[in-house]
């Protein structure tokens, strides 16, 4: 279906008060007012039990090691969860650091991994709503699962190996990474204490949480811990601070989080500093990178800082924050007969220096420095230079960046680190380069595709919404002169070139799809308002019952759209439409009424 536009027409789904009378008191939300546009009706939806849980998760896996299985899932939970074979093997075998990383003691990394079957849930409308006012980085993915992995490994004698290792693991669709890492930090040691109750009580407790609508703020329990969050909107002005403010009901909260997905940049990008900015291009043209880093934690925040550093705009490719050889896409992504696929993959294995040696850009992570150090200065080296994970780390690449190197960025952070400026400034600082440098490309193509859009005058009620103009490529490149990056940007360089190569690329075909999409869901808003201006039985008074009944089904199919689709249109106009629609019902027979006023059959 049509995603949503930056206006929404929809439900306001009222969940039902929790009745539970346990000791943990129920979370609690604080709506916060919806975007512009949309009628604002009071529903009902009836979630059943699990229903809340499987909002914001698929299942909690355990996955340990069996001297004779290998890496096995030990539990799922809750135990309805389905999860084909192929499934358990991606979680099996991307739950566990690999042996070289030498991971003792705790360590949290996430991964991503294909659904292996197309399994439909009985809440996917319920989620289409809840997600229509997300960011487009932070929407539910469709045909992935994130595993966010609490891994401990830590020396018992008791055992034939040695050594006690284990994951809890949770799986879901949302990419709310700092949220689920915090709640592990939690969930996890109490689950290596006191084992599976443990686990029940939590989920119990997830399933009396409210669902997380963007812009709410949420108080939500969990074993004896209170977090408080804010799930973001894309009506939030980009770059501005969605801290949640505390107040003084806020007696009960243990853990505020100021973001739910954002992972530290300047943290994550010091091994490589000096290349942050060719690093954006590659990203942005969805170039094939691989990232080579000494464990799963490095090597996942890594592809998340690359993944996150062209918001707002999503990022359209495949990426695997931590990617290993038993993967099912391994030969697929590894194949030499064939260029590297547009995608990031981390990975900690030393064989894929050798296996990915072919690949265009690889960027070799060393330990990430503390907060407040960075790299030495240093070039871009050649790829025929990388034999094995054990090489300096830099950047391997022959690319040469379309635009001229920014220096102030550089200067500025060094001066950071000089004066001992906090990480988490350094961090703002650094996030703010990025999304000004991506707001400054994307504004010249957001203003061309807005020249597309048919003019208000001509919509017709009585015709077909017109079809928006075509985007050529020889005409966009054309308004760059006068109204292209320069404007905003003080960066000189190839700007021409770096556009001809993104309107190649998945991430521009992916941002054009949503835009023409939105344009086309506006129209046909504009279409259904025109309609509700005219007045309908004056016209059905000039046309026979046959094609009155005609009129009368072609505009229910066009509520039923608006509704389905949650068309941007204003304040009552549905509520207009069914009056008018009821009124051309009752000047037919009584006959006809009662076939016209009978719900459609899906």
């Amino acid at each position: 279906m049509a995603l949503q536009g930056p206006e929404e027409l929809g439900e306001q789904v009222e969940e039902p008060e929790d009745q539970d009378a346990s000791g943990i008191s129920p979370a609690e939300e604080i709506t916060l007012p919806p975007g512009p546009g949309g009628d604002e009706e009071p529903g009902q939806t009836l979630l059943l039990p699990w229903d809340r849980f499987s909002t914001w998760l698929h299942c909690i896996c355990v996955v340990g090691f069996d001297l004779e299985l290998g890496q096995a899932v030990e539990v799922i939970y809750p135990h309805h969860s389905k999860l084909s074979e192929k499934e358990k093997t991606s979680i099996c075998y991307l739950s566990f650091p690999d042996s070289n990383s030498g991971c003792l003691g705790d360590t949290q990394f996430c991964f991503r991994f294909r659904q292996g079957s197309n399994r439909k849930s009985s809440l996917s409308c319920f989620l289409e709503t809840t997600d229509r006012d997300a960011p487009p980085c932070l929407k539910r993915e469709q045909g992935h699962y994130y595993g966010y992995v609490y891994f401990r490994q830590v020396r018992d004698k008791s055992l034939k190996r040695g050594y006690f290792q284990k994951s809890l693991v949770l799986i879901s669709k949302l990419p709310y990474v700092t949220f689920f890492h915090s709640l592990l930090k939690i969930m996890a040691p109490e689950y290596f204490e006191k084992q599976e109750p443990c686990l029940e009580a939590a989920c119990n407790d997830i399933d009396r949480w409210p669902t997380p609508h963007p812009g709410r703020i949420l108080t939500l329990p969990i074993m004896g811990v209170v977090i408080k969050v804010r799930i973001p909107t894309c009506y939030d002005k980009p770059g501005a601070s969605q801290l949640v403010q505390s107040s003084q009901s806020d007696s009960l909260v243990s853990i505020v989080l100021p973001t739910i997905h954002e992972v530290d940049l300047f943290r994550c990008f010091s091994p490589v500093f000096f290349h942050i900015q060719m690093l954006w291009e590659l990203v942005l043209l969805g170039e094939a990178l691989v990232v080579m880093a000494p464990s799963p934690a490095e090597s996942s925040d890594t592809v998340l800082a690359l993944v996150s550093c062209i918001s707002p705009l999503r990022y359209c490719s495949d990426f695997r924050p931590y990617f290993t050889i038993h993967d099912s896409e391994f030969k697929e992504y590894t194949t030499r007969t064939q260029a590297p696929p547009s995608v990031i993959l981390g990975v900690t294995n030393p064989f894929f220096a050798k296996t990915l040696q072919h690949w265009p850009h690889i960027i070799r992570n060393g330990d990430m420095k503390q907060a407040g150090e960075m790299a030495k200065q240093m070039k871009v080296k050649k790829l025929k230079n990388l034999k094995t994970l054990d090489s300096k780390p830099g950047v391997y690449t022959a690319y040469k960046p379309y635009l001229n190197k920014d220096e102030e960025i550089i200067k500025q952070l060094q001066k950071g680190v000089q004066q001992k400026r906090p990480s988490a400034a350094q961090n703002a600082i650094l996030r703010r380069y990025f999304l000004e440098l991506t707001q400054s490309f994307i504004i010249p193509l957001e203003r061309y595709v807005a020249s597309l859009m048919p003019l208000q005058k001509s919509i017709s009620p009585w015709k077909s919404p017109p079809q928006l103009r075509p985007f050529i490529q020889q005409d966009f490149m054309k308004t760059l002169e006068k109204a292209g990056p320069q404007l905003t940007s003080r960066l000189k360089g190839d700007w021409i070139g770096l556009y001809r190569n993104f309107l190649k690329s998945p991430n521009f075909d992916g941002w054009f799809r949503n835009r023409r999409r939105e344009m086309t869901q506006k129209l046909e808003a504009l279409h259904l308002e025109a309609l509700c201006e005219e007045d309908l039985q004056v016209r059905v008074q000039k046309h026979t019952e046959v094609e009155t009944v005609d009129l009368v089904l072609k505009l229910k199919d066009k509520l039923d759209q608006a509704e389905r689709e949650q068309l941007p249109v204003r304040p009552g106009t549905l509520n207009k439409l069914k009056a008018h629609i009821d009124a051309v019902i009752l000047a037919l027979p009584e006959d006809l009424q009662g076939i016209l006023h009978k719900p459609a059959t899906p």
